[in-house]
């Protein structure tokens, strides 16, 4: 006895399930761009939009802003970096509290909540809305201050992200240990 051959699947139900999923998505995602005004842009430098890396001497709010005390440290290890050959460059340091939860509503678009919120913290959470916090690079420079960092009371804050540091404990001792990510915070 032999088994009958499979039934086919029909072809339609694919380009259903493809169809279906576009109807549900593309005016969920509408609705959402929808709901934020064009002038909810926060890329501007007044609200500490960077277009590209700066020095960590540079006048831009993003650095400007920043809390006297790491804006000092991050600019003494950088003239010590350099001696090593190494540039320190500021990818992102103070944030508007706009900006910043520009950069959450455009992780939670992108990754969802859950990984959103190991991404990004929210502006009434963000070291970064405080000036308590600096985005480094490239990263040879973030290896560097891995390396000498706590040297200057540097420390790099969250495991998933090496460009990540702030002022967590006095010159020359050791660095507290890093949490997970921005979701541990």
């Amino acid at each position: 006895m032999t088994c009958p051959p499979p039934r086919p699947r029909p072809a339609w139900r694919t380009g259903v399930g493809v169809a279906t999923a576009a109807l549900i998505a593309v005016p969920a995602y509408a609705a959402f761009a929808q709901t934020r005004p064009a002038s909810a842009d926060a890329r501007t430098a007044a609200d500490g939009y960077l277009r590209e890396p700066v020095t960590p001497f540079d006048t831009e709010p993003a650095v400007a802003d920043l809390d006297p005390g790491l804006r000092a440290a991050v600019q003494q290890a950088t003239a010590d970096a350099r001696a090593d050959g190494v540039a320190i460059m500021v990818n992102s340091g103070w944030r508007s509290g706009r900006y910043q939860q520009q950069l959450l509503d455009e992780a939670i678009a992108s990754y969802g909540p859950a990984e959103a919120d190991r991404r990004v913290n929210g502006p009434d959470r963000s070291t970064h809305v405080t000036g308590r916090a600096v985005d480094i690079g490239p990263p040879e420079a973030d290896r560097w201050l891995q390396r000498h960092g706590a040297a200057y009371g540097l420390c790099q804050v969250y495991a998933n992200e090496i460009w990540h540091f702030e002022l967590t404990t006095r010159p020359g001792r050791p660095c507290p240990p890093q949490l997970p990510d921005a979701s541990a915070d």
